[in-house]
């Protein structure tokens, strides 16, 4: 039987010079001509999860403890884990390669979203553009969760990072606004140089936080 291609609702405007095919995604790992400036990077390949539990603070879907509070986020193991309330956490494998979690809470929601990461000294300044939102909030400590409009759109926001040069975000929403919330990210951050880079940038990006 013919395997199932997987498209990402991401198109990003750019030369690849080194792809791979894993689980049916094309995923580019470095597009020519990459900059030290901010990126864009599409992670919609990334597997997600969505576990709802009525006692979902006591769940180890992955072998550590999820986040207890709302807006919190833990980054163990390659998993990003987001309390979004009472009974809901958000899983994000920035690792990748492990098998959906064996657990009648868990939904696998990759192919319903876009993942993003944005990555620079200025994405700040661009996501100030397109949310009231303070991604560099003094008073919580990275990583931490939003749930709120970007662009007009309902997103799942995490800070992981917000240290000058290294600063960093991922953003996850519906599938169906891609086009539209790409090209918003992207007229943006036109005036700062926001450029598209490969899973590579973002991997080294993570190796160093």
């Amino acid at each position: 039987m013919k395997e199932i291609q997987r498209v990402s609702p991401v198109v990003l405007k750019g030369t690849p010079v080194k792809t791979e095919k894993r689980d049916n995604w094309d995923v580019v790992l470095e597009y020519s001509g990459e900059t030290e400036g901010p990126v864009i990077v599409d992670l919609s390949h990334k597997p997600r999860f969505d576990l709802q539990d009525g006692n979902v603070g006591e769940k180890k879907p992955f072998g550590f403890d999820l986040p207890q509070t709302p807006g919190q986020s833990v980054f163990e193991k390659g998993i990003l884990a987001n309390r979004m309330n009472g009974t809901q956490v958000s899983l994000y494998n920035l690792a990748g390669g492990e098998d959906t979690p064996d657990d009648p809470g868990i939904t696998d929601v990759t192919e319903a979203t876009l993942f993003i990461a944005l990555i620079g000294k200025e994405v700040f300044s661009i996501c100030e553009k397109l949310s009231a939102l303070d991604f560099e909030d003094p008073n919580r400590e990275v990583p931490f969760l939003f749930q709120g409009p970007f662009s007009h759109v309902p997103c799942q926001i995490v800070t992981l990072c917000k240290d000058g040069d290294n600063s960093g975000v991922v953003l996850t929403c519906s599938r169906g606004y891609g086009r539209d919330m790409i090209h918003s990210i992207l007229d943006a951050g036109k005036e700062f140089g926001l450029a598209p880079a490969g899973e590579n940038r973002f991997s080294d990006w993570i190796k160093s936080l």
